[in-house]
């Protein structure tokens, strides 16, 4: 009987070390996705250009609204470590972000299947839409079982320490990732011989394009199937040709073919223009020694070239329009 009351005794210190537990792990959860969106920066980059496949088609407003919602993490984060307005605030408002995302992945599954990168916690831990899905939903059962269960005390803080916390949340961001940064791509006149596109034997697989690049203006990618930086570029250009397809895009793709279905699930790009092209000596010859090259080119002349996180929908339309 004395063992019996013993152990009932003692259940109430377990549940409060396994709610400081949860808590703790929430809260880490939470600290880790904002950090992981900021570094490296192409994960920055990989997010906003994500805000700008969910519809967002001005590139520095998306940026904006990345570094707000990163911020909102910390924030969340940071109060849920020092258990600030737990009820109030914390709570409800993790499970709402929570709640977005969540809807923001389902529209991605339903768009695309569960393909790609949800990018929940950047480029440190990849995950599938759907994955993504279920570390929310365990996320919101846990703070749903910890509004229940955790005692609604906070740590004694002077108010002002709080606030400055807070906005400091938000201004992290903005150091990390200024917003000022340079969108615009390296102005050049280079002449770029586009031959080997049109006159490789067909008996390689390479199959000219449709269209004669060498006429005109297009924005033409040169990529590799197994560059990761490539599959950024790739998944920007879809973004860019979903919201515009009237802009000249191409993708000239090289690698090996058992990549090419990985690369389109992964990038979404199938829809955008593009050609396979075999021969690494010609392809480099075009593409020059590193990959993603991504050259603006008129009539033959390469006048800008770009990284992936340099293709501003503003800049390009201005570079098309001028004479």
């Amino acid at each position: 009987m004395d063992q019996i009351t013993a152990t009932r005794s003692n259940r109430p210190g377990l549940l409060k070390i396994l709610s400081w537990i949860l808590l703790l792990l929430i809260a880490a959860v939470f600290l880790f996705s904002g950090l992981s969106k900021l570094f490296p920066h192409a994960a920055f980059e990989h997010f906003t250009w994500s805000l700008m496949d969910a519809g967002i088609k001005d590139l520095s407003v998306a940026a904006l609204f990345a570094r707000l919602i990163i911020g909102f993490e910390l924030l969340l984060g940071v109060f849920l470590l020092t258990r600030q307005y737990l009820r109030r605030f914390s709570f409800p408002a993790a499970i709402g972000l929570l709640l977005a995302f969540t809807a923001y992945l389902l529209f991605q599954i339903i768009r695309y299947g569960n393909t790609g990168d949800c990018g929940c916690f950047g480029e440190w831990l990849p995950m599938s839409p759907m994955q993504g899905i279920l570390k929310n939903l365990l996320a919101i059962g846990i703070l749903a079982l910890l509004i229940k269960k955790f005692p609604d005390t906070r740590l004694n803080l002077p108010e002002w320490v709080v606030t400055l916390a807070g906005l400091a949340c938000f201004v992290v961001p903005f150091i990390m990732v200024p917003p000022g940064e340079s969108r615009t791509p390296e102005t050049v006149k280079q002449p770029i011989d586009l031959s080997p596109l049109y006159e490789t034997s067909e008996s390689r697989g390479n199959i000219p394009p449709e269209i004669d690049l060498r006429q005109g203006k297009h924005i033409v990618a040169f990529l590799s199937l197994s560059c990761g930086h490539c599959r950024k570029a790739a998944f920007e250009f879809q973004v860019i040709y979903r919201q515009h397809p009237e802009y000249p895009l191409y993708m000239v793709l090289n690698g090996n073919p058992d990549h090419r279905q990985r690369f389109f699930e992964e990038t979404r790009s199938a829809q955008v223009p593009h050609s396979f092209f075999t021969g690494a000596h010609e392809f480099l010859s075009m593409a020059g020694p590193a990959v993603p090259a991504i050259y603006w080119i008129n009539n033959g002349v390469i006048e800008r070239k770009s990284n992936y996180y340099q293709l501003d929908p503003r800049t390009i339309e201005q570079w098309l329009m001028q004479r």
